[in-house]
Formats: structure tokens, C-alpha cells, sequence
């Protein structure tokens, strides 16, 4: 099981929201997009809240480290391919947000696995808020989009991609860096 704290409870609730945020998309009735718009800012606020609490209350655990990120894939993926399903995004744009998230997370988890921690940075924090962003008027304001959120898909999609190259380069950086503080570790272990 996984320790019962507020910051794993939002990561739960922003799962269970998933499929709300999916049904109401997908149901066309009268209100389906105003509650779409409405349980995907309350998931996305649990994003933002969970892992502040966590941080702040000490109350980071191995179900939040895990959990959190698959929380956030699965609510931004979830929402791109039922807005591709309702024709309110191009296919190419939710296939180049989904390729960059699950190549992130599945590097993260194997350099994790490595022992090597890749923290979030400023352009991931960003790509997040913008992604967030255009996912949010896409939903709320239907379709078709004007111009003005046409604009902050493809922000979002120039900041996914950016993200991503500053995201491996990073990696490469952090990997060799642990590389050779292993090589120093085995040299200074066999030396006299």
C-alpha cells in the first residue's frame, strides 16, 4: 500500500479525475466541456499543490516520487487524445507532447534506477504551465479555437520540444558527471 498523506491523496484524486475529464469530453451534452474545463483545473491544481506539500511538510514518499509524474502524464495525455478524438487538435501536435512525456519519464526512471536524480528545471516547469494552458482553452473554449489559442497550442508544442532537447542534454551532462565520479571512487579504492 502507499502512506496515507495529503500530497498522496491529491496524486490519487488527480487519477481518479482522469477518466471524469475523458467522460466528460467525450459526452456531448450541454455542460460536458464546462465540466471538462472544471475537473481538468482541479486536477492540474493538485499537480502544482501535491508536490509543494510534499516539499514543504516533509512528507515526500516512494509512492509520490513514482506515482506524482505517472499522475501528470496520464491527465495530459488523457485530455490530448480526446481532444484529437473531437477533432479540437491535430494529431501531430498530441504526438509530439506524448512522444517528449513518456521519453522523459521512462529516461527518469532508469537513471533513477542508475542512482542519478534529474530534478525538474525551469523549462520543465514552464513546459508544464503552457501545456496546461492550451490543454485548459482547448477545453473551455471549444471549437473551433481562435487564433489566440491556435498560437498557445503551438507555444506549447516549440516549449515541449525545447524542454526536451535542454531535458537530454541535461542528462547526458548528469550521467557522465556520475560516470566519473564512479571511475574516481574505483581509482581511489585501488590505490595503496
Amino acid at each position: 500500500m502507499f502512506e496515507l498523506n495529503l500530497p498522496n491523496v491529491l496524486t490519487v484524486l488527480r487519477i481518479l479525475l482522469v477518466p471524469v475529464l475523458v467522460a466528460a469530453l467525450l459526452n456531448e451534452t450541454a455542460n460536458g466541456d464546462l465540466l471538462a474545463a472544471f475537473v481538468f483545473a482541479v486536477a492540474s491544481a493538485t499537480d502544482a499543490m501535491d508536490g509543494y506539500l510534499a516539499r514543504t511538510r516533509n512528507a515526500v514518499t516512494t509512492f509520490g516520487k513514482l506515482m506524482d509524474p505517472i499522475a501528470d502524464k496520464l491527465l495530459i495525455i488523457a485530455a490530448l487524445v480526446a481532444l484529437v478524438s473531437l477533432n479540437r487538435v491535430a494529431a501531430w501536435v498530441a504526438m509530439v507532447i506524448i512522444a517528449r512525456e513518456l521519453t522523459v519519464t521512462v529516461t527518469r526512471m532508469q537513471a533513477n534506477q542508475q542512482g542519478v536524480v534529474i530534478a525538474a528545471n525551469w523549462w520543465g516547469k514552464a513546459k508544464t504551465i503552457v501545456q496546461v494552458a492550451a490543454i485548459f482553452c482547448l477545453i473551455a473554449v471549444g471549437f473551433p479555437s481562435p487564433v489566440w489559442v491556435d498560437a498557445l497550442v503551438y507555444g506549447a508544442v516549440a516549449i515541449t520540444i525545447v524542454s526536451g532537447v535542454d531535458y537530454f542534454f541535461g542528462l547526458r551532462r548528469v550521467l557522465r558527471e556520475a560516470e566519473q565520479r564512479r571511475e574516481a571512487a574505483a581509482l581511489s579504492r585501488q590505490q595503496p
